[in-house]
């Protein structure tokens, strides 16, 4: 029994250095720690003792998430705490509210505060199912520190004049009703050094009017309307980026959208997913490009040429291939050959024998074909005519 005591009491002894260990740690060290943790499991650790009691003010990355059953003390800490958030410099802070009860002029206080802190990153996300859009202060859009803007839900764009976001360079927005091109073209406007914008466009968003995208500094687009949505543009899409690389296009609607693109030369990789009869106007603007994923149910006309083109990805979700034949044909120098499948059918693929003629597909070194299950007739013709073709293939994968 005595040992036993003896033992009990080392292993008491051995805690009670470990928590020494911890105690001992400089205060930067604990808020570095801390940082790894969620906001919430953060602030609990305040409850150890009054050393630990403010640590969690010190944190640099913060992140509030409103749960139903959450929701009032989430306002009271936020109220309460917040003001006494001692970071010189907030590097993140991402606000999701999903529940009502939540007054827009607390929520502007809180960003309020947060700006002030030489902030670098704001994602707000704003589902309260009211109709109270206006959150965001004014201070947001003179915010010099401001790199990174992740904007979602029912948030109303009030961009105000003479104002600017020098330091801006990702902008990324999924807003609903109160989001117009007209507030896009105001933010755009106070972005000089903007180089990623990411547009969402929700299922109410009923008329966009005009959509201008014209940002010098721009390097990356995307663009991406769902099925149900009723955006209109006047059904022109007009796009001015000199320095853009990449642009994603994805247009799920029914009718088209007409874009005009007046100046897109250093363009090297294209996303485009459309579900309209006519893709000649889109594929006008990516002929120059090196990388191309494409998914659509028509082919485009002819006088188009991939020179650059090393990379493709075809999606083949749709009833016919011949979209697959003009591609090859019209890309001299393609390298890689990648098919997948973005969405699954069950219809029956109709397509007449593949004939392309051999000399084109000579620089083609390496064909993947992802999710090949082989099911279809018409999937094992295709693998059977790759595969039987005297290409200089080097590599080929993902067939079973």
């Amino acid at each position: 029994m005595v040992k036993k005591r003896k033992t009990k009491s080392k292993t008491v002894s051995s805690a009670c250095k470990g928590v020494d260990k911890i105690s001992g740690l400089s205060d930067d060290l604990l808020v570095k720690i801390l940082s790894f943790l969620p906001t919430k499991a953060a602030v609990s650790t305040s409850l150890l003792s009054k050393r630990w009691e403010c640590l969690w003010m010190w944190l640099p990355n913060l992140k509030f998430v409103s749960w139903v059953s959450e929701a009032k003390s989430l306002q009271r800490f936020l109220n309460r705490n917040l003001p006494l958030h001692r970071a010189p410099v907030i590097e993140s802070f991402q606000l999701h509210i999903n529940t009502r009860g939540f007054k827009p002029g607390d929520i502007k206080l809180w960003l309020v505060i947060a700006l002030s802190r030489h902030l670098r990153k704001l994602e707000i996300r704003y589902d309260p199912y009211s109709n109270k859009p206006n959150i965001l202060p004014s201070s947001l859009y003179t915010c010099k520190s401001l790199v990174t803007l992740k904007l979602r839900g029912s948030i109303r764009l009030d961009v105000p004049r003479r104002v600017c976001l020098p330091s801006l360079k990702t902008l990324q927005l999924l807003l609903d009703k109160y989001f117009d091109g007209e507030s896009l073209q105001r933010l755009l406007s106070i972005c000089p050094i903007l180089e990623d914008l990411e547009v969402y466009f929700d299922s109410e968003n009923d008329d966009m009017d005009l959509l201008t995208v014209n940002v010098p500094s721009l390097q990356s687009l995307s663009l991406c309307i769902p099925s149900d949505s009723g955006c209109l543009f006047n059904e022109l899409l007009v796009i001015n980026a000199p320095s853009l690389k990449y642009l994603k296009l994805e247009d799920l609607a029914d009718f088209g959208h007409s874009c005009m693109i007046e100046n897109m030369p250093n363009l090297e990789e294209a996303y485009v997913d459309v579900r309209y009869p006519d893709i000649s106007s889109h594929i006008g603007l990516i002929t120059s490009v090196k990388r191309l994923t494409i998914c659509s149910e028509t082919v485009y006309g002819d006088g188009f040429v991939f020179n650059q083109l090393e990379h493709l990805t075809l999606c083949v979700c749709t009833d016919k291939l011949n979209l697959l034949v003009r591609l090859l044909e019209d890309s001299p120098n393609l390298r890689v050959l990648d098919i997948v499948e973005m969405d699954h059918y069950d219809s029956h693929w109709e397509y007449p024998p593949i004939t392309v003629d051999e000399c084109i597909l000579s620089s083609l070194k390496t064909y993947n074909w992802s999710e090949y299950l082989g099911r279809r007739p018409q999937e094992k013709d295709l693998a059977v005519y790759v595969l039987g073709k005297r290409w200089s293939l080097e590599d080929c994968n993902n067939l079973v």
